[in-house]
């Protein structure tokens, strides 16, 4: 993409959100360029893979994730556009990092909005400072911060003109069934998309991978080996008991916020009971690590939970259930389950949820794991 073209888009897009503050055009314009230097940096996968200068280890991943693409179009009926078949190596860490916030008594975090998306609740920055300053100016406010870096977003498709959502190196070497199990996740939020609601598109894309990832080692087309599938099994099977803990423990921190009437102290005896349940969230955790052999790779976790935390990771929990009841009473039609979704998309969010609870009363019946975690290991 040329130089003059690519700032005609930054401009076009920067006008198209309709920005009146110089803070708001600050950050539109780091999201806008950010993207587009992302964009620019990839090539297609078929380049790498013919270029001698590849690592070779590198050409086995890309090989790998085009056969999960094109298991996800033919098994899952994902969509079957350009995304995912570029490749970008970013040298960094992350693609970007998200900044969540929440006071010192709720779970509920803080909302920005922006065109097309729609309400949400975080804020992502291409450069990981700029998140930690953003950070520590909300903190400055009295709320609890929290920033994670984000290894892939998706851009719903309305990128798709110009190469879509690429591979990454932010992901790229992960193991075979995370791999996919990213890629299928990225790929949902291009079928169904509820601008404003986090829980329910987070849900959804967190059904699909779950879904979807267990179909794919299973199946010959992956040509994953035994060692692969054990490894996702004890790598899930982790996720699962540490999911279902960190569940537990925001189901006891709302209850002790919703609570304020109960006590006389008010505020002074939820923080203490707050602090309470932290520890007994770490303790159990630790007992958990001592299971898993020393397996640490939530400590990182751990150590930083707070409300912001706890709240966005809510989001890929809560809505999991519904969906995957509503997949089974599709009868296990994926286009079936995708129409049901979208339909569910479209209606008001008060009458969108109300169903999806009611897909999930049988669903919970006897369940042991909640749902979904906003970590990619």
């Amino acid at each position: 993409m040329a130089w003059t073209r690519r700032n005609k888009l930054l401009f076009a897009a920067l006008a198209a959100a309709g920005l009146a503050g110089c803070a708001d055009l600050g950050y539109y314009w780091q999201s806008v360029n950010g993207h587009l230097t992302m964009l620019n940096a990839a090539r297609p996968v078929n380049d790498w893979l013919d270029d001698a200068q590849t690592p070779a280890q590198l050409k086995s991943r890309l090989a790998l994730a085009q056969r999960i693409r094109r298991f996800a179009v033919a098994e899952l009926k994902l969509p079957d556009n350009p995304s995912y078949q570029r490749y970008a190596d970013l040298h960094r860490s992350a693609v970007v990092w998200n900044v969540v916030a929440a006071p010192p008594l709720s779970l509920t975090l803080k909302t920005w909005c922006f065109p097309v998306a729609g309400c949400v609740g975080y804020r992502g920055y291409f450069s990981e400072s700029e998140a930690r300053a953003e950070a520590d100016r909300l903190a400055g406010q009295g709320l609890e911060t929290s920033v994670y870096g984000v290894p892939a977003y998706s851009t719903l498709g309305w990128m798709n003109w110009a190469g879509g959502d690429p591979l990454l190196s932010t992901f790229i070497g992960y193991p075979d069934g995370e791999l996919a199990r990213l890629v299928f996740h990225e790929l949902a939020h291009q079928v169904a998309y509820a601008p404003g609601d986090t829980e329910f598109n987070e849900s959804f894309a967190t059904a699909v991978e779950r879904l979807g990832v267990q179909r794919w080692l299973d199946s010959h087309a992956a040509q994953a080996s035994e060692e692969a599938r054990q490894a996702y099994q004890r790598f899930d099977g982790r996720r699962r008991q540490f999911r279902a803990l960190a569940a537990a423990t925001r189901r006891e921190l709302t209850a002790i916020y919703e609570s304020n009437k109960a006590f006389a102290h008010g505020p002074q005896a939820q923080l203490a009971l707050k602090i309470i349940a932290m520890q007994n969230f770490r303790e159990r955790y630790a007992q958990l690590r001592a299971e898993w052999g020393g397996y640490a790779g939530y400590d990182g976790w751990v150590a930083r939970a707070n409300n912001a935390a706890f709240g966005a990771q809510a989001a890929y929990d809560e809505g999991v259930p519904a969906f995957e009841a509503l997949f089974e009473r599709e009868g296990g039609d994926w286009q079936r389950f995708y129409g049901a979704v979208q339909r569910l998309a479209g209606l008001p969010r008060a009458e969108r949820h109300a169903r999806l609870k009611a897909e999930a009363l049988p669903a919970r019946t006897g369940m042991a794991d909640p749902g979904g975690l906003p970590l990619r290991q």
